[in-house]
């Protein structure tokens, strides 16, 4: 672990609301550059409607969201991209009848500057850039471990392996946050040792993760720090030696 630098995101009092339910009820949290950060909490406690705020899946009734030193204008997933939040998915989407190579080419191409004119004269420069963008989704093929299986179709790949797939899109952005929604479901111990060395290297190459995750002792032996939800609120934030010896925490997961 190592601690983070200057603040990357900070999040006052968001809420969300459907209908009558409160999924977020005020929360508010700080993610440092160079952090790997935890959200935890039981099934419904409000992790995934804070990861579709911050993503733009879902516009939030209030409170503020500030990123890169900046207010986050995030009305829609590619928008959220295009500032530098990638994400995952807690159910797997990739494009089933692309191939491992062409779904990470289609994640890079929020970094692109070809527009329709280009893509139909197909002149030199939007050649060059097509050429880049399969290099690089390549690299973040390899990088991932999966470079064998760049011409596979996605849902001819393992489980495990799509879910690297899906990391590998994601990083294709170039962003500055990359949000993991629940990446060790249906893993086991070894693919689990393997995604934690991998998200460990993604934070040593400069991007910084927050990671939704049930899985505990993954979340508490590889974070830096982690916020704690349950109702919608956040009831604990700091480093996870403390996290786990808190008493509202204990509550939470196991039962008064």
């Amino acid at each position: 672990m190592s601690g983070g630098g200057e603040l990357l995101l900070d999040a006052r009092r968001v809420a969300k609301q459907f209908g009558g339910v409160q999924a977020l009820r005020d929360v508010s949290l700080s993610i440092r550059a160079g952090e790997i950060y935890g959200l935890i909490g039981p099934n419904g406690a409000g992790k995934t409607t804070f990861f579709n705020v911050l993503t733009g899946l879902y516009t939030p009734d209030g409170g503020d969201l500030v990123f890169a030193g900046r207010e986050l204008q995030a009305s829609a997933p590619h928008k959220a991209a295009a500032q530098g939040i990638a994400r995952t998915f807690q159910n797997i989407r990739l494009f089933a009848n692309m191939t491992a190579l062409e779904n990470v080419m289609v994640g890079r191409h929020v970094r692109t500057r070809a527009g329709v004119l280009g893509a139909v004269l197909r002149d030199r420069r939007t050649r060059a850039e097509e050429a880049a963008i399969r290099r690089r989704a390549e690299e973040l093929l390899h990088y991932v471990h999966i470079a064998d299986r760049a011409d596979d179709l996605a849902k001819h790949l393992s489980y495990g392996d799509q879910r690297r797939l899906e990391i590998a899109r994601a990083l294709a952005t170039e962003p500055k946050l990359l949000a993991l929604d629940e990446p060790a479901a249906g893993m086991n111990a070894t693919e689990t040792g393997e995604l934690r060395v991998l998200i460990e290297g993604i934070r040593r190459d400069g991007v910084t993760v927050l990671l939704i995750e049930h899985d505990v002792k993954l979340v508490m032996g590889l974070c830096d720090r982690v916020a704690v939800l349950d109702y919608g609120a956040k009831i604990c934030e700091d480093v996870p030696a403390v996290v786990q010896k808190d008493p509202r925490v204990i509550e939470a997961y196991l039962g008064a």
